[in-house]
């Protein structure tokens, strides 16, 4: 069996993330940049209150889904979950994302034959998880608009990370944080934060197991079972008589290997990338054919054009009961102030682009 060995692609990040959670010399010596970022973010925010920046609503209601901290919380677990939730009171529901490292700037849909580098990958892995409309633009405005257009039965539209977009109005705010919490409390780059916290928003959730401040928490666990790019299902603990590569191309790889080892699995490597990593350029050391790959269903739908034999294991995310008992407080108020949405024919057909 090989020995376990650790493939590092992500040093700085990781290093930037270990310095934002201490007060330490570099924090200090950023501080001045981090004040005058507040300054501009405090402004930003009066400009928009005072509406002499643009802020548009539209005719659905819209759950915004985001943090304060850069990096990932567990925005897309949540955003998966949200619009489960919704799909199973019957309510017409849609997506809409910046499309953070996809390598175009139109107004698009995401359709289930779209690729990671048109759309992005967390988009694709809402749209196909899910099946509901998934709009993607620079501007999270013009594709609430445009998803809209193409399916104007939508009640909720869920912004997927766009708690810092003001130009799209919102009735409810989630942001979610995991055990890093606030880290330092500074801003960017002296520390994590994008914007000052606290600041008033509806419902907070914590994505770790060890919440820094008071809010409802969720719990993530490995599915018991990977899938293939044919769509097979493999017990996960069929993999544990047999060493596998692990990669991960997130916020925090670590985690997911850490879960993989609590399911009994053997890492003969772990191969920690950059978060939205790109795999066309080839893939990682070791990728010969033969090698057993393992992966987040993230990395899968940008792994699979390239390596179709590797293998996802899906995440479960599991807010408690009370989230979703305020969670449904805010949404029927909201929704009791918005007409019935109308069933007209749609002016943009299904998959087409906009300017």
């Amino acid at each position: 069996m090989p020995s376990p060995s650790t493939h590092r692609t992500d040093g700085g990040q990781a290093y930037l993330l270990r310095q934002w959670q201490q007060r330490g010399l570099l924090a200090c010596l950023l501080w001045p940049l981090a004040a005058l970022l507040g300054g501009l973010v405090a402004a930003r925010r009066w400009l928009y209150q005072r509406g002499w920046l643009a802020s548009e609503r539209v005719p659905a209601v819209v759950l915004v889904v985001g943090n304060v901290v850069a990096g990932g919380a567990g925005k897309t677990p949540t955003v998966l979950a949200v619009v489960d939730h919704l799909r199973r009171q019957g309510l017409a529901v849609g997506v809409v994302s910046r499309g953070h490292g996809r390598q175009t700037q139109d107004c698009r849909e995401v359709r289930p034959d779209s690729l990671a580098p048109e759309v992005g990958d967390e988009p694709l892995l809402v749209q196909r998880r899910t099946g509901v409309p998934v709009f993607v633009a620079r501007r999270r405005a013009q594709a609430a608009r445009a998803l809209l257009a193409a399916y104007p039965a939508t009640r909720v539209i869920v912004c997927d990370d766009g708690l810092q977009h003001l130009a799209l109005q919102r009735d409810i705010e989630l942001c979610v944080f995991d055990d890093r919490g606030v880290g330092n409390g500074w801003l960017q780059p002296a520390g994590p934060l994008r914007e000052p916290w606290p600041r008033a928003v509806d419902l907070v959730l914590h994505t770790g197991a060890q919440p820094a401040f008071a809010g409802f928490r969720a719990r993530r666990h490995l599915a018991d079972h990977a899938v293939n790019a044919l769509g097979e299902r493999r017990p996960l603990e069929a993999f544990q008589a047999q060493a596998v590569h692990a990669l991960a191309g997130i916020a925090q790889p670590e985690r997911f290997f850490t879960m993989l080892e609590q399911a009994g699995l053997v890492l003969a490597s772990r191969t920690p990338l950059p978060d939205h990593h790109d795999f066309s350029q080839g893939l990682p050391e070791p990728g010969a054919p033969g090698g057993l790959w393992l992966c987040t269903e993230k990395d899968a739908h940008k792994l699979w054009p390239h390596w179709p034999q590797a293998w996802a294991v899906p995440l479960v995310f599991e807010p408690e009961p009370a989230f979703w008992a305020a969670l449904q407080v805010r949404l029927d108020a909201a929704l009791s102030s918005r007409p019935p949405a109308s069933h007209s024919p749609s002016p943009i057909s299904h998959g087409q682009q906009t300017s």
